[in-house]
C-alpha cells in the first residue's frame, strides 16, 4: 500500500508539472522575444496569446494547452492499464482522476517554472473533462461557444462553461469525485477570472481581439 501510495503521489506531481509546462510563455519567448506576462492582461493563456502574438500561436497554445489536460488523466488511466494486478482498488480510480485533474489546472495556472504565475486554467480544464468525460467536455465546449458567439467576450464564456460543467456532470449521473472535480475547478476558473468580473460589472471588459487597456492589465 505504502508503494502504490507513493506512486500516486509521483502522478500528481507528474499532472502538476505536466500543467506547469509554460507553452503562452515560450510562445511569446521564441517568436517576438517578449514576457507575454508583461503585456496585455498579463495571462499566459491563448486569449492573451491572440491579443500578442495572433491566431496561429493562439490556436496552437490552446491545443497544447488542453493536451496537458488530457495527459494528465491519461496518466492516471495508464497507472491502471499497465498494472497486471491493480496496486489501487478500481474504486480509488475516479478520485486519482479528479485529483490528476485538480493538479495539471493548478499547475498551468501557478507554474513552478514562471515563479507560480499562469495562466487562468480554462484551456487544461477543458481538456481535463474530454478525457474524463467525452459527453461533459464537449457539452461544456457548447456552452462556451454559444456564450462566445453571443457576447464576443471570452472570459464570460469560460465563466458561463464554468457554472454549466457542474450542471452536466449531475445531469450525466457522474461519479461523485468528477462531480466534486467539477465544483472545485469551476470555482477555481472563476476565481482566476476576479478582475474579468469586475471589468465585466463595469462594462469594460474587451471582446475578442480587443485589447486590455494597459491600467487594467493585471498579473496572473
Amino acid at each position: 500500500m505504502a508503494l502504490a501510495l507513493s506512486l500516486c503521489g509521483l502522478i500528481l506531481i507528474a499532472a502538476y508539472l505536466l500543467g506547469s509546462i509554460p507553452t503562452g510563455y515560450t510562445a511569446g519567448r521564441l517568436l517576438k522575444g517578449i514576457d507575454i506576462r508583461e503585456q496585455g492582461s498579463g495571462s499566459t493563456g491563448a486569449t492573451n496569446v491572440l491579443r500578442t502574438l495572433g491566431k496561429g500561436p493562439a490556436l496552437l497554445v490552446l491545443l497544447v494547452d488542453m493536451l496537458k489536460g488530457v495527459g494528465a488523466i491519461a496518466l492516471v488511466y495508464a497507472f491502471y492499464s499497465f498494472t497486471p494486478t491493480p496496486l489501487l482498488p478500481l474504486t480509488w480510480q475516479p478520485w486519482l482522476v479528479a485529483a490528476a485533474g485538480l493538479a495539471v489546472i493548478f499547475g498551468h495556472s501557478c507554474s513552478i517554472f514562471l515563479n507560480f504565475t499562469g495562466g487562468k486554467s480554462v484551456a487544461t480544464s477543458v481538456g481535463v473533462l474530454l478525457a474524463m468525460c467525452l459527453s461533459v467536455g464537449l457539452g461544456t465546449m457548447g456552452v462556451f461557444g454559444v456564450f462566445l458567439a453571443l457576447s464576443r467576450i471570452v472570459s464570460l464564456s469560460s465563466i458561463a462553461g464554468a457554472i454549466a460543467v457542474n450542471i452536466l456532470m449531475i445531469l450525466l449521473d457522474q461519479p461523485l469525485p468528477y462531480e466534486l472535480f467539477a465544483a472545485a475547478g469551476g470555482l477555481y476558473v472563476i476565481w482566476r477570472h476576479r478582475s474579468n468580473i469586475q471589468r465585466l460589472l463595469a462594462g469594460t471588459e474587451p471582446q475578442l481581439g480587443q485589447q486590455v487597456p494597459t491600467q487594467e492589465a493585471i498579473s496572473n
